[in-house]
């Protein structure tokens, strides 16, 4: 349990947890912009500006570059480990949030009916431009880190 505490020594961690905070808290700002409110449930839900999950794995990935090596087998998995999930948020996730929202039009063409069922969460996923700002967030915040060290 004593090691515990040296999770905090792990810059490529700590830069990628950072990235992933800082882009979830900016969901916020983007709301306030875009809506003129304040809705703290962004903070803990999947999809929305930046996408998180971008900038964490894009984070992980330049940080691991920046401190095994360009060239190391550690970069490329965290590489492709970083594809594989920008690709399920802009790809897979992203389709089923588009059918729940046809799911939820049907629903509530039932409503007259006491059809009972919740409706179905609709942003799950993200666009190709959100998934875009989140990594280049997660390699701002990697490059910043670098320096921090």
């Amino acid at each position: 349990m004593k090691e515990f505490g040296h999770i905090l020594d792990n810059r490529v961690l700590l830069v990628a947890v950072i990235a992933c905070l800082l882009a979830q808290f900016l969901k916020l700002f983007f709301e306030l912009v875009k809506n003129r409110q304040l809705n703290f449930h962004l903070l803990v839900e999947s999809g929305g500006m930046p996408s998180s999950h971008s900038a964490l794995v894009t984070a992980l990935a330049a940080g691991i570059g920046q401190t095994v090596g360009w060239s190391s087998t550690e970069f490329a998995l965290a590489t492709i480990f970083a594809v594989i999930v920008m690709y399920d948020a802009a790809g897979v996730r992203r389709a089923a949030g588009d059918q729940a929202r046809v799911l939820n039009q049907i629903i509530e063409l039932f409503e007259d009916h006491q059809f009972t069922e919740d409706r179905l969460k609709e942003i799950l996923g993200h666009t190709p431009f959100q998934v875009l700002v989140g990594s280049i967030l997660g390699v701002i915040v990697a490059w910043v880190g670098s320096f921090a060290y």
